[in-house]
């Protein structure tokens, strides 16, 4: 079941969505793959420090965080990738590696690129390893109301 915290707040918010299950997978690629969803519409989170301040950084499953480009856009001394750590007690509910991008429940910024603006939907981990919520781009931008910038590289 996707962590409680999210569903009740998208079902308040009156958003559709679905959720998937799928087969026990921890790298985005491999999500994707089991859910038959193409990497370009996984969103991936990943965590970074941005002078020092705990943010989520989200983009297609397909792409890898730009550290250079997300110090520039946020005009930040450093960014940088924080460690398991460092955050694993800021996302009560969810098992680790798999924290929806929904940092305004976790009073987190959220930087997201433009490359998955293109979408009119995206699916993101739910909380869990095996669990993905799948809604329109859209109610996505309008709940979070991330920072859309250039942060993401082809690998």
């Amino acid at each position: 079941m996707p962590v409680r915290k999210l569903q009740d707040f998208l079902d308040n918010e009156g958003v559709k969505y679905v959720r998937i299950s799928h087969s026990p997978a921890y790298t985005a690629q491999e999500i994707a793959a089991k859910a038959h969803i193409p990497g370009r519409e996984l969103a991936k989170t990943v965590v970074v420090k941005i002078s020092g301040k705990m943010a989520l950084a989200v983009m297609p499953a397909s792409l890898l965080v730009d550290f250079d480009l997300l110090r520039e856009a946020t005009g930040a001394e450093d960014a940088v990738l924080a460690t398991e750590e460092e955050f694993k007690s800021l996302f009560p509910g969810c098992e680790l590696g798999a924290m929806p991008p929904f940092g305004n429940l976790f009073n987190m910024d959220v930087f997201v690129t433009e490359a998955l603006t293109q979408d009119e939907e995206i699916a993101f981990n739910a909380g869990s390893h095996t669990e993905l919520i799948r809604m329109k781009y859209s109610d996505f931008e309008r709940l979070v109301r991330p920072k859309i910038t250039r942060l993401a590289m082809t690998p």
